[in-house]
């Protein structure tokens, strides 16, 4: 088994901020990982593939864990805090999300490559979801996949901590307080062991 103390991961469903903060990170001069998601789209956009999340999920979903392996290994040598826009389990969430079986690499993967412990969940926020020619899901689907993935951490062992909705810059903050306790902070999802219940409202 691996451990990366160091690598911090951001999930949540799409259109909740999670780019933004990892874009915020990154002009800190912080080492971050791009969504593979969204770069996997514009690649087979632009070759005419079909392996996308309104095309082959099977296949798209092997890109993205391909991709997820590789970068995992490729940060391996930084010493410092990294910053992942979404990790490995990310796919247990999607796979529940499409209702595809999960593949025993992906299991396997998933419980030999660990992040830190503590993962950051960008909630469900109305007031910033938007498409654009990547993110084509609704609002609901948004909010239904946020859910799988923080079931997803949670059943990786994982512990998580709720992004609030303020501006990037306090996201930040937040995060880099915690980051700075080495990801020793209370969290804030009603299913974790220790853990506070969830303070935000995905209607909202």
């Amino acid at each position: 088994m691996i451990h990366r103390s160091n690598f911090f991961i951001v999930t949540g469903g799409p259109g909740a901020g999670k780019t933004s903060l990892i874009e915020a990170l990154a002009m800190l001069g912080y080492p971050t990982v791009e969504e593979a998601g969204r770069r996997i789209i514009r690649e087979q956009k632009s070759m005419g593939g079909t392996a996308t999340h309104d095309g082959d999920r099977l296949a798209y979903r092997e890109l993205m864990f391909r991709d997820a392996l590789d970068t995992f290994e490729r940060m391996s040598g930084e010493s410092g805090p990294v910053f992942f826009d979404r990790g490995l389990p990310d796919l247990i969430g999607y796979s529940h999300l499409i209702g595809a079986s999960l593949p025993d690499a992906l299991r396997e993967a998933v419980a030999h490559n660990r992040y830190n412990p503590l993962v950051f969940l960008a909630p469900p926020w109305r007031a910033v979801y938007g498409h654009d020619e990547e993110r084509k899901q609704d609002f609901a689907e948004a909010v239904a996949t946020c859910e799988a993935m923080r079931s997803a951490y949670e059943e990786a062992g994982y512990a998580l901590a709720e992004l609030p909705l303020v501006p990037v810059e306090e996201r930040v903050r937040f995060v880099l307080e915690r980051v700075q306790a080495g990801g020793a902070a209370v969290t804030q999802s009603g299913d974790t062991p220790g853990s506070m219940p969830k303070t935000t409202d995905p209607s909202a």
